[in-house]
């Protein structure tokens, strides 16, 4: 019985080389490549960043034990936790972005002239560098520039035209609203994909009965993509927390404009106060991980069908 049995057993070598062997051979080969990637780039900086968030440790010098202080100095500084209000002007601006282009993507699913131009020049921005955008708008609203004159030519006094990057009140708006041209297109054509997949035949039946383009937004289209309009949303809030590009190349985060990611910035690179700088990090991981599971609360209580 035990001559059978070892006589039935393959070797390595045989295993390795039959069709279910060189399967998992390959399977294992295209894995290694990008988990090793993964660990280099991804995993070990960020454990070394965790370790960092409890030193003090500046560039190019061993850092020294600090235990939670760098976690208590970043609910004790003003200028940490303050930055975060000026992200509720980002998320204002995601609610924009959001329903313009919902409005859109339901424009060109019930088919208009010149559809396929509209869609490319919504698009279009989403592909331009960040750090372009950011040089774009800065003299668009410079003052006497692109925005100024064109309000001119509308007729309005130069005086009365505000200071768009100057003015508290204002300049964070204007710096939202450069996110909002940004990505609109980008959450346009996911909202666009996800409304093709919707059966035209539905819109036929609902026009029969008599609804009108409203109704068959309301039953039929939103409905089909909530689950992407819900992706949407905490993808475009959780950006919207680490808005970076748009402060840092327009303003540089003077004026009241600095963001939660540019007072880390500062404090990192031009303070030296890299441990600091992680821990701010660190917090803000777990901000966006709470507004995550918080949304995702919400809207399985909001999308709830009684199941």
């Amino acid at each position: 019985m035990s001559s059978t049995t070892a006589g039935t057993q393959k070797s390595f070598w045989e295993k390795m080389t039959s069709r279910e062997g060189q399967r998992k051979l390959i399977i294992v080969t295209f894995m290694f490549v990008p988990l090793l990637l993964l660990l280099v780039f991804t995993y070990i900086p960020f454990l070394e960043m965790v370790k960092f968030s409890f030193q003090n440790v500046k560039y190019g010098q061993p850092g020294t034990w600090v235990g939670l202080k760098n976690y208590i100095d970043v609910f004790q500084r003003g200028e940490c936790f303050k930055s975060l209000f000026v992200s509720v002007y980002y998320m204002g601006g995601v609610m924009v972005q959001l329903a313009l282009a919902l409005f859109f993507a339901t424009m060109f699913v019930f088919k208009i002239k010149g559809a396929g131009f509209f869609k490319g020049a919504m698009f279009f921005p989403y592909l331009i560098c960040g750090i372009a955008v950011g040089f774009i708008f800065k003299f668009f609203y410079a003052r006497g520039y692109v925005l100024d004159s064109l309000l001119q030519m509308l007729g309005m006094d130069i005086e009365n035209i505000p200071m768009w990057l100057q003015d508290q009140s204002i300049n964070n708006i204007s710096l939202a609203a450069t996110s909002v041209w940004r990505y609109m297109g980008q959450n346009m054509i996911l909202f666009l994909g996800a409304m093709m997949s919707v059966d035209t035949d539905l819109y036929e039946a609902a026009s029969l009965d008599g609804a009108n383009k409203w109704h068959q937004f309301k039953y039929i289209i939103l409905p089909s993509i909530k689950s992407i309009v819900v992706l949407n949303l905490i993808l475009s809030i959780s950006g919207s927390l680490s808005a970076f590009e748009p402060p840092y190349v327009i303003t540089n985060g003077t004026m009241g404009t600095g963001t939660y990611f540019v007072i880390m910035n500062r404090l990192a690179h031009e303070n030296q106060k890299v441990g600091l700088a992680c821990a701010m990090a660190i917090v803000l991981l777990g901000i966006i991980i709470l507004c995550t599971v918080a949304q995702n609360l919400f809207f399985k209580y909001v999308f709830d069908d009684g199941s």
